[in-house]
């Protein structure tokens, strides 16, 4: 095994393990605390593959902004080391029921749009093979 695969490993069962802590920590800022270690894994395998763009946005967008965000909104709310409390909001059924018909009115405007209606056609632009390798790999 090459050096570059064993840091990759290394750094995907780092990745994994936080993960695995964000979705099962019951205190919220630590839970926080590990995305942005999940966030910093993606981006370093991001660089390892040389997708530099990629590896860039994760860090300026996501760790930069998104989680840093969320840290600042879970320090701003009131006890956030503890989970004594629990919260039920008790109209929740009538926010579920007013979300659904939202969402179905919403979703049936949208269809009518003439947007879904357009035929896509293809530009001519040099260079264009890769973006399109990119896309039909995605």
């Amino acid at each position: 095994m090459t050096p570059l695969q064993i840091i990759f490993f290394l750094v995907s069962f780092v990745t994994i393990v936080s993960a695995i802590l964000v979705v099962s920590l019951r205190k919220i800022f630590h839970a926080a605390l590990w995305l942005i270690v999940t966030l910093m894994g993606v981006a370093i395998i991001f660089a390892m593959l040389e997708a530099s763009f990629f590896a860039a946005v994760q860090i300026l967008v996501y760790i930069g902004a998104i989680a840093i965000i969320l840290i600042f909104a879970i320090m701003l709310t009131r006890n956030i080391m503890g989970d004594e409390d629990i919260q039920i909001n008790r109209s929740w059924g009538i926010v579920l029921l007013l979300v659904l018909v939202f969402a179905v009115i919403f979703v049936g405007r949208l269809s009518e749009s003439e947007i879904f209606n357009t035929t896509l056609t293809p530009l001519e632009i040099q260079g264009q093979e890769s973006i399109v390798a990119f896309g039909q790999g995605l």
